[in-house]
């Protein structure tokens, strides 16, 4: 039993993880999970190149507001007051009646530690209907406003409205509560419509130099081909050790699916099913074919597996991520690893039905 700020609350300590009971005093432990990204929905009002999770205003899902405060309370019982929560999408504020209904119960039920909504920006169209909602969710306890905005952004949405939305949220807020995301291209503009695929190549080359991004989703796609100058033997060795064990959020999709950190489309357990915190309990990433693999060779340990299926591997790579997320996307395909390896709206599968499972390790 641990305090923290008012009142006792019951935590889960590092050694009742079972990963952890195995390990030695002075090896790595699997960190406590303090963050959760809840994911409103996959659908979103742009097609960014890089995104993480293949958003677009055709994929879909809506988090049932049971689900997310559920999720929100399991994590206070594992990290105490130490747990925060971040809401995110897709776009959330393409339901703002859900999300506010979401926050203001969340208030309601004690539920502290919001510390951000983040948003690309498009729905600011009206400097009064924006200072409204963000009073909304200021008064709901959001810490802080995150604004999506760099060059993939830019060519779906227009400048002006995050302009707009940066100021009304200025307004409310004060300029230390607006995190806009990248801020440089809002003083220094880039081009919103390239007038040729060389233009737009060299748009995201520079980009991605800028400001590194992960390449899964649809990340994984011609922005990491750009960078692609690895042999899949070059990526031998490079585990995921490190990122399974070291990340302290995750993310929680619509469905429930709960993802480790920033890797989407691998699911740990579901929500539905299991508590955050009894998920953390158990969750072992050497005890199982798949987690496994990742955790002691690294994607390139499942290649042998892909290629025996009928897999043709790509000339080069840009890095381990880009590896792992083509072959999970023919994994997907061939319906391998389920149901470890989801949703469809991840590997941009919308038409297919999207999994709503009890993940696996």
């Amino acid at each position: 039993m641990r305090i923290f700020g008012v009142g006792l609350v019951n935590m889960e300590i590092l050694g009742e993880n079972i990963y952890n009971q195995r390990t030695s005093r002075g090896e790595s432990k699997l960190k406590m999970w303090r963050y959760a990204g809840l994911m409103l929905t996959y659908k979103c009002s742009a097609a960014c190149a890089f995104c993480y999770y293949n958003c677009s205003s055709k994929s879909g899902g809506l988090m049932p507001i049971e689900t997310a405060l559920s999720a929100w309370s399991s994590l206070k019982n594992l990290a105490g007051e130490d747990a925060k929560v971040h809401i995110t999408g897709g776009e959330p504020f393409l339901y703002f009646d859900h999300l506010a209904e979401l926050v203001t119960e969340a208030k309601s039920a004690g539920l502290k530690g919001l510390d951000s909504v983040e948003t690309n920006g498009s729905w600011a169209t009206d400097r009064k209907m924006a200072v409204e909602r963000i009073k909304l969710l200021d008064n709901a306890g959001m810490d802080r406003l995150k604004i999506s905005w760099d060059p993939f952004h830019a060519e779906f949405i227009e400048q002006e409205k995050v302009e707009l939305l940066v100021n009304a949220a200025c307004e409310v807020l004060g300029r230390d509560r607006v995190l806009v995301r990248w801020e440089k291209y809002l003083q220094f503009p880039v081009k919103n419509k390239p007038s040729s695929v060389e233009e737009r190549k060299e748009i995201y080359m520079s980009a991605v130099r800028d400001y590194p991004s992960r390449f899964t989703g649809r990340g994984a796609g011609m922005v990491a081909d750009l960078f692609a100058d690895k042999t899949a033997g070059d990526l031998a060795g490079l585990n995921c050790s490190k990122s399974f064990l070291g990340s302290k959020g995750i993310h929680i999709d619509p469905y429930g699916n709960v993802f480790s950190g920033l890797c989407s489309g691998i699911i740990i357990g579901n929500v539905n099913s299991e508590p955050l915190d009894q998920m953390w309990r158990r969750f072992d990433p050497e005890r199982s074919e798949f987690f496994g693999t990742l955790f002691c060779e690294s994607s390139h340990g499942l290649l042998d597996k892909a290629v025996e299926m009928g897999y043709k591997a790509k000339t080069a790579y840009a890095d381990k991520c880009h590896l792992c997320t083509d072959l999970r996307t023919f994994f997907f395909d061939k319906e391998a690893f389920s149901p470890i390896i989801g949703p469809s709206d991840c590997y941009g599968r919308q038409t297919q039905k999207s999994t709503n499972t009890n993940g696996i390790n």
